[in-house]
C-alpha cells in the first residue's frame, strides 16, 4: 500500500519518563559509582513520533497511555515537539519508567530497565477507527506485543488500517522482549504490516540466522519491506527475499545510544511520506540517528528551541 502523501502519521506507541544515568566504565557492584543523572520524556513510540515532527510530518499523532502523575508534563513535551498527542490518563497504573544507565565509553552504549506501567494498559478501548481520518500512514510500537491489552489494540488497529487502505509500519521495539513472546508468535501478530524496522539483533533472533543480510532478506519474504537498522554499519533495505540496498552510516561522535533507532525511523516514515523511495528515506534515517546519539536522551531539539 502506497501511503497518501498529504496524510498525518498516527503512531501507537509508549510514552514513558526516562530516567538516564551515565557513567563511565563498569557499574561498582556494592557501592557507589559517579553518573550524571536526568529525568527526561520517552518511549520508543513518542520518540518516534518527535522525530518524524523533526524530519518535517507536518501532522504527527500519537496515542499512548500514561499515568495521572506525569499526563500534563508529556502532553507539553510532545505538543513542544511538533506533536498532537492523544493521550489516554490511566486512573489506576503511574507513568511508564525506563533507567537507562549509559556507559559513556566510544559506543555509548545503553541498558535499560523497564517499567512499563501505564504504557502496556493501553488497549482496545481506547481505540476507534476515527483516529485514521487523515492519516497517510499508521506506525506500530513493537511494545504493544508485548502484553495482552496492547495485542488486541494492535489486531484492531491493523484491520482498520486494511479497511482504509492505509500503510502499516512495526519496530520491533525489544530482543529481550522478543524472546520471551516467541518469534513464531511474533511474525503471527505482524501480519498485514507492510514495513518492518528491526535492529540488527532483532532480525538475527527473529530468523535464527547469524548474517543480518541473511536475515534481512528472510524477513522481507513476510514482510513486504523490511528495514534493518544497523547503527553504525548502516542500514539494510530487503524486499522479496532479497537486500537490494546497503545505506551507509553518517559519521557521528556518540554521547548517548538511547532512541537512536526511534530517530531512524521517525525520519524513515517522514521521509515515505514526503513521498521518498524507501532507499532515501533509509538515508534520511541514518542522518536522524546520527544525530541522535550526539544528544542525551531520545527525543530530537524541540520546536521551540530551534
Amino acid at each position: 500500500m502506497t501511503a497518501k502523501p498529504d496524510g498525518a502519521l498516527l503512531v501507537v506507541g509508549d510514552v514513558v519518563t526516562d530516567v538516564v544515568a551515565r557513567h563511565r566504565g563498569p557499574l561498582a557492584a556494592g557501592t557507589d559509582t559517579a553518573a550524571s543523572i536526568r529525568r527526561l520524556p520517552g518511549g520508543a513510540g513518542a520518540n518516534v513520533a518527535c522525530w518524524a515532527a523533526y524530519g518535517g510530518c507536518g501532522d504527527v499523532r500519537l496515542l499512548g497511555r500514561v499515568g495521572a502523575d506525569a499526563s500534563v508534563w508529556h502532553e507539553r513535551e510532545l505538543a513542544a515537539h511538533g506533536v498532537r498527542p492523544l493521550l489516554v490518563v490511566d486512573a489506576a497504573a503511574p507513568t511508564g519508567t525506563v533507567i537507562c544507565l549509559v556507559d559513556t565509553g566510544d559506543e555509548a552504549e545503553r541498558t535499560f530497565l523497564t517499567d512499563s506501567g501505564a504504557a502496556l494498559r493501553i488497549g482496545p478501548d481506547d481505540w476507534s477507527d476515527t483516529l485514521l481520518d487523515g492519516v497517510g500512514r499508521l506506525h506500530l510500537s513493537g511494545y504493544l506485543l508485548f502484553s495482552e491489552p496492547s495485542r488486541a489494540l494492535v489486531s484492531a488497529a491493523l484491520a482498520a488500517a486494511r479497511a482504509r487502505g492505509v500503510p502499516v509500519s512495526l519496530d520491533p521495539a525489544s530482543a529481550g522482549f522478543l524472546t520471551g513472546l516467541g518469534v513464531d508468535r511474533f511474525l503471527g501478530l505482524v501480519e498485514g504490516v507492510d514495513v518492518l524496522l528491526p535492529s540488527r539483533d532483532e532480525a538475527c533472533l527473529l530468523t535464527g540466522l547469524p548474517d543480518t543480510a541473511d536475515a534481512a532478506a528472510k524477513l522481507s519474504r513476510h514482510v513486504p519491506l523490511v528495514i534493518v537498522k544497523q547503527g553504525a554499519e548502516g542500514a539494510l533495505v530487503a524486499r522479496s527475499g532479497t537486500v537490494s540496498t546497503r545505506v551507509a552510516a553518517v559519521t557521528a561522535s556518540p554521547r548517548d545510544s538511547t532512541g537512536a533507532g526511534d530517530a531512524f525511523t521517525g525520519a524513515f516514515l517522514a521521509a515515505l511520506l514526503a513521498g521518498a523511495e524507501p532507499e532515501e528515506a533509509a538515508v534520511a534515517g541514518c542522518r536522524a540517528g546520527a544525530r541522535a546519539v550526539e544528544r542525551v536522551g531520545g527525543r530530537p531539539p524541540r520546536t521551540a528551541d530551534l
